[in-house]
């Protein structure tokens, strides 16, 4: 069944986007996969991250949140799980319409490196993406870190979010005391 974001081929929860990342990667996914945090805390409601990949490389994020494309929306999308993903098939008349615009390109291993954290990951994706595509400016996977650190809310989004699971653990394990 075809959707506006083309042939829906793998929807699932994840806990971490590796899988989906390497599902694309295997099966060669010429499209898009939509990330949508289950953890509404840290993002915008209505927010979700789109990655669009040719023949498995990822080459382009947008967050539709914060409105951000590139390395800034890998960014946006690196916070705890779990994910909801779904993995969309496209042919070229189904693509949106700020495809291949320069603010959104990424370099291919990028978000295996800061949203999956496997680098082994990374480096498979480094090697089967074609030359031009791994080419770019030694800066963009350091704005992509910067672009987080300047984020004060999402930052103290997830520190109160571990502090609360902190809180939470220590209670179960009866070290209420030990916190104050």
């Amino acid at each position: 069944m075809t959707s506006p974001r083309g042939e829906l081929v793998h929807s699932r929860v994840v806990s971490n986007p590796a899988t989906a990342l390497t599902t694309a990667l295997e099966q060669r996914l010429t499209g898009c996969v939509v990330f949508e945090p289950q953890d509404s805390l840290l993002l915008d409601a209505n927010g979700y991250g789109v990655l669009t990949f040719e023949d498995g490389i990822p080459i382009q994020a947008h967050h539709t949140g914060t409105g951000r494309g590139g390395p800034e929306a890998v960014a946006d999308l690196a916070v705890p799980g779990p994910y909801s993903v779904e993995l969309y098939r496209q042919s070229p008349d189904e693509r949106d319409t700020d495809f291949r615009t320069d603010e959104r390109r990424i370099p291919p291993e990028m978000p295996a490196e800061r949203l999956a954290g496997d680098p082994a990951l990374a480096e498979k994706t480094r090697e089967r993406a074609p030359e031009r595509a791994s080419a770019g400016p030694e800066t963009t996977s350091t704005s992509a870190v910067e672009a987080f650190l300047e984020d004060e809310e999402k930052i103290a989004a997830i520190r109160e979010q571990a502090r609360q699971e902190a809180e939470r653990r220590a209670s179960e394990w009866g070290l209420d005391d030990q916190l104050s």
